[in-house]
């Protein structure tokens, strides 16, 4: 199978070391492209099959992973790289054929770090990747509606209702706000912003931010409404 390298590995460069799993020979190279071409990136590495990718993650360990997601159909491969190191991130390239409210949520449940429509601009990928390497997280606005959507197999309510600050942080970090930002928004603590954290992970019985995101998006917790600005939180 088809392998592309480049030397040494990311880490070693002080920039964000990117790779790519993808069956197109013209996406490998144009991202390569892009990638080699942008400030505070360089591109590891490519490959076209799930295997040979792995392989590639495991001895080179990129800080993030892009991944076709016409080749991981059951979220395998993605929680697989996932679980590879907690500083790889896997940035899933969703096709119009797996736009769906199931395939995305699966994919979050994996382990992925993010989610991109495979037809994004350049800049909307250089941003998710940029975002998914700081903020642990990036979710292609255009595929919110998709997991806001509920569908009678996937939707959960949560085991206990978020309180109003709770529902303003999830908010705040659904909007990709981490802590530190989200304390100067509500005018509190970073110590009590992490309280909230913590309690809705909790209630939400997710896993991480992410995955607390998609519950919420997937069982109505968060709906997107684009038509109404949000108000800026007042202080308690």
């Amino acid at each position: 199978m088809p392998v592309s390298t480049q030397q040494p590995p990311a880490h070693a460069t002080g920039t964000i070391g990117v790779a790519l799993i993808d069956g197109t020979p013209l996406v490998r190279e144009g991202l390569t492209s892009l990638v080699n071409r942008t400030t505070g990136l360089r591109f590891v590495g490519s490959a076209e099959a799930a295997g040979v990718g792995l392989r590639l993650c495991q001895r080179l360990r990129p800080d993030v992973i892009l991944v076709d997601a016409a080749l991981d159909p059951r979220g395998q491969l993605a929680h697989t790289l996932s679980a590879l190191s907690r500083d790889i991130r896997v940035l899933l390239l969703i096709d119009d054929a797996r736009r769906t409210n199931q395939y995305l949520a699966g994919a979050v449940a994996a382990g992925v770090a993010g989610v991109i429509r495979r037809a994004a601009q350049p800049a909307e990928l250089l941003r998710a990747i940029q975002s998914v390497h700081t903020e642990g997280r990036y979710l292609d606005p255009a595929l919110a509606p998709t997991l806001s959507t509920p569908t009678p197999r996937v939707r959960q309510p949560p085991r206990q209702p978020l309180s109003k600050r709770e529902h303003q942080v999830l908010q705040l970090i659904a909007d990709g706000l981490e802590n530190q930002a989200i304390a100067d928004v509500l005018y509190v603590s970073v110590e009590t912003v992490r309280t909230h954290v913590k309690s809705i992970l909790r209630k939400l019985s997710s896993r991480d931010r992410t995955h607390a995101v998609a519950i919420a998006f997937r069982s109505g917790v968060l709906v997107v409404d684009d038509s109404v600005p949000e108000s800026r939180p007042t202080r308690d």
